[in-house]
């Protein structure tokens, strides 16, 4: 069931880009961002779906976060794997955009997906309240930006370079901005939309996107490319600190399932109408890709 509503979300998010986008020009950077946004499981915009729903917000009020934070994770991606960051080939078990088009095409696709994020969480169409709008666009600022997203990659760049590889309370922090922040924001932003209490939806978020990346880390140990959709084995070829290199790949696991159970113990006050997201807390430490 709760497969079926992830793919539902990400279908409607598809459609969502296509409306925005349908009047783009013929160009190859617009045809980058599309193909940057195809495939992948639509986790973040289902998220925001399901906390709007949550709050009984119409949705086709929450379609506009929904499909910004897929165009500002996109983004990320586009710029991850390029030659000066992480040097990828693969994405989504495609090639990567700098690779099946050119590395000027990707910036400029990245950039222009981050752009659109915050353009459609500051449309009128998004909130009526222009408030609830700026709330929306300046909690994304930061959780993409310097304090977020930007942050954690920033400091998984200069673990590369340091002497000691980062211990556990370092990595923990890595990842709270790298793969967290966007996870978190997309949790939050149903309750944004309707004015109500975030601390629930934070408690959860913070706990999902640490189980996120410890099973990215734990797919990287044993998944394989084909499966994952992207190269494995990148992080220990490296000698980076992940959470199975420090905690073991046991201890990973069962911190991963520890964290699910946090998470869906801090959506008590919903009580069943939470059960979605419940769902959604233990397929990140079950998925294969």
């Amino acid at each position: 069931m709760f497969r079926d509503s992830l793919e539902a979300g990400a279908r409607a998010v598809a459609a969502h880009f296509d409306h925005v986008l349908s009047d783009a020009a013929d160009l190859p950077v617009l045809h980058a961002m599309r193909y940057a946004t195809t495939g992948g499981k639509g986790l973040r915009g289902w998220l925001v779906l399901e906390g709007a729903r949550l709050h009984d917000v119409a949705p086709e009020r929450a379609l506009w976060p929904a499909c910004a934070i897929e165009a500002i994770h996109a983004y990320s991606l586009v710029h991850d794997d390029l030659p000066c960051m992480d040097d990828d080939d693969l994405r989504r078990g495609l090639p990567t955009v700098h690779r099946k088009w050119d590395e000027a095409t990707a910036v400029l696709a990245g950039d222009a997906l981050q752009a659109l994020g915050f353009e459609m969480v500051a449309d009128p169409r998004c909130h009526p309240d222009p408030l609830v709008r700026a709330d929306l666009t300046l909690s994304l600022a930061r959780a993409a930006g310097a304090r977020g997203m930007v942050l954690g990659q920033a400091l998984d760049m200069a673990a590369e370079r340091a002497d000691a590889p980062l211990d556990l309370q370092q990595i923990t922090a890595l990842q709270a901005g790298k793969t967290g922040a966007l996870i978190a924001w997309s949790a939050e932003a149903g309750a944004r939309l309707a004015h109500a209490d975030l601390a629930p939806l934070t408690a959860y978020a913070e706990r999902l996107g640490l189980a996120f990346q410890i099973a990215d880390d734990i797919l990287d140990v044993e998944g394989d490319a084909e499966t994952v959709g992207k190269a494995v084995g990148k992080d220990a070829g490296r000698g980076k600190a992940t959470f199975v290199s420090l905690l073991g790949l046991e201890g990973a696991k069962a911190r991963a399932t520890s964290l699910v159970t946090e998470a869906c113990d801090a959506l008590s006050p919903y009580g069943h109408r939470a059960d979605a997201l419940r769902e959604a807390a233990r397929f990140v430490i079950s998925r294969r890709n």
